[in-house]
C-alpha cells in the first residue's frame, strides 16, 4: 500500500483509540521505505506524544518490569517507558518498532500488551494507539518468524515505495531539487535492493535523504561528493547521480524562464526533468496574491506547455498543484496549459 493511502487509515486508527475501537496495526516493508517516519509524522501532525520502543534492543524485563518483595508477596515495578496518563497524557502512540527482530522471549512479553492492552498490573491508557513495524523475512534484515498468536493480534499493511508520495514528502522537507529531478528521470532508483547480493549501501527513500545531506556538505568538493554519494546510495546509483549533477552545467537559465524570456528547452530528457524540478523549487517561495510572484508562476505554466516530453509538463503542473493547491486554478496560464494538454490527458 502506498503511504498516501495508508496515512488516512493510521489517522483513523489513532482517533479510534479514544472511542475504544482501535485495532493494533502492523506495518511491513523493506528497510528504508519510511515505516518509522510515517508514524513519527502522524504523531507530529496531530501534536500527539509517541513512545518508540525498539523491541530488538530490550529485554523481557524492560516490558514486564522488575519484581520486588512487598510484605509476604512479590509485585512488579512498572517501567517508566510505558505510556502513563500522568507523565505522557491521555492519548498518544505506542510504537513497537523492529518487532519481528525481537527475540521470542520479548515477543512473548508483548502478546498481552498488544491484544489485551495490559501487562500484569499495567494497563495501556485508553486513548493510546498501538502501531508496530518490521522488515519482511526476505529483506535480509535481522528477523524472526512472527508467531501466529502475535500476528493474529494485528491488522497488517505492507508498504510499497511510490515516487509521487516520496516527491510530496521531499518537497515539504526541502530536499535538493537535483535529487528530486534525478529520481523523476530515473524513478526505478528510488528503491533498488538486490536480495541476492545483499548490498551494504543501496538506493532507498532513507538513503536518498542521506544523499541530500551529502550535497549540502560536499558540493564544493567533487571528489568527496562522489565518494559520499556512493557511500549513501551504492556505487552504481552514486556514479549515475554524480554524472547527472555534472550534466547540469548545461541547464537553461531558470531566472530567464521566470521572467518570461524565450528560453530554449534542452533536448536531453534528464535536463528537462532537472528544469521542471528547479522551477518547482522556486514556485514554493511564491504567493499567488503578489503581482510579481503571480507573473513568475504564469511564466512557469507557459513554459510547461513547451516541453517536447509532454508528460514532463504534466508532472510540473502536478507539482505546482501540490504546492499551490486551489490557488493554481486562479492563474490564467493554467487554463491555457489545460487546453494545450487536454489531448494528452485524455490519452
Amino acid at each position: 500500500m502506498h503511504l498516501s493511502k495508508l496515512q488516512p487509515i493510521l489517522e483513523q486508527e489513532l482517533h479510534s483509540a479514544e472511542q475504544g475501537i482501535h485495532t493494533p496495526v502492523m506495518l511491513w516493508g523493506p528497510p528504508g521505505v519510511g515505516k518509522s517516519r510515517i508514524v513519527a509524522e502522524l504523531a507530529q501532525q496531530h501534536d500527539t506524544p509517541m513512545i518508540d520502543l525498539r523491541l530488538s534492543q530490550i529485554e523481557p524485563s524492560d516490558l514486564r518490569g522488575i519484581p520486588y518483595r512487598r510484605g509476604e508477596g512479590v509485585e512488579w515495578a512498572i517501567p517508566n517507558m510505558l505510556p502513563n496518563e500522568e507523565r505522557h497524557g491521555n492519548k498518544g502512540i505506542l510504537f513497537l518498532d523492529e518487532i519481528n527482530a525481537a527475540p521470542p522471549s520479548v515477543s512473548a512479553a508483548a502478546y498481552q500488551l498488544i491484544l489485551d492492552r495490559r501487562l500484569g498490573d499495567y494497563k495501556v491508557p485508553p486513548g493510546w494507539a498501538i502501531f508496530a513495524a518490521g522488515n519482511r523475512q526476505g529483506d535480509r534484515g535481522v528477523s524472526h518468524v512472527m508467531p501466529t498468536p502475535l500476528a493474529n493480534r494485528f491488522t497488517h499493511y505492507e508498504i510499497e515505495v511510490n515516487l509521487d508520495d516520496w516527491v510530496s514528502w521531499a518537497m515539504r522537507e526541502g530536499i535538493n531539487e537535483n535529487v528530486i529531478g534525478f529520481l523523476r528521470f530515473r524513478p526505478e532508483l528510488l528503491f533498488e535492493f538486490d536480495q541476492a547480493e545483499n548490498p551494504i549501501a543501496f538506493p532507498s527513500p532513507r538513503t536518498w535523504e542521506f544523499a541530500d545531506r551529502a550535497l549540502q556538505k560536499f558540493s564544493d568538493n567533487p571528489d568527496a561528493l562522489s565518494a559520499a554519494l556512493e557511500a549513501c546510495v551504492g556505487e552504481a546509483a552514486g556514479v549515475e547521480f554524480m554524472a547527472y549533477l555534472q550534466h547540469l552545467e548545461r541547464l537553461p537559465d531558470i531566472d530567464a524562464i521566470l521572467q518570461g524570456q524565450t528560453v530554449e528547452i534542452p533536448n536531453e530528457v534528464d535536463l528537462q526533468y532537472a528544469v521542471a524540478s528547479a522551477l518547482t523549487r522556486r514556485a514554493k517561495k511564491y504567493d499567488v496574491e503578489k503581482p510579481a510572484d503571480r507573473l513568475s508562476l504564469e511564466n512557469i505554466l507557459n513554459f510547461a506547455t513547451r516541453f517536447p516530453q509532454r508528460e514532463i509538463g504534466v508532472m510540473l503542473v502536478s507539482d505546482l498543484h501540490r504546492i499551490l493547491e486551489g490557488e493554481l486554478f486562479k492563474l490564467e496560464g493554467f487554463t491555457h496549459w489545460a487546453e494545450e494538454t487536454a489531448g494528452l490527458m485524455v490519452d
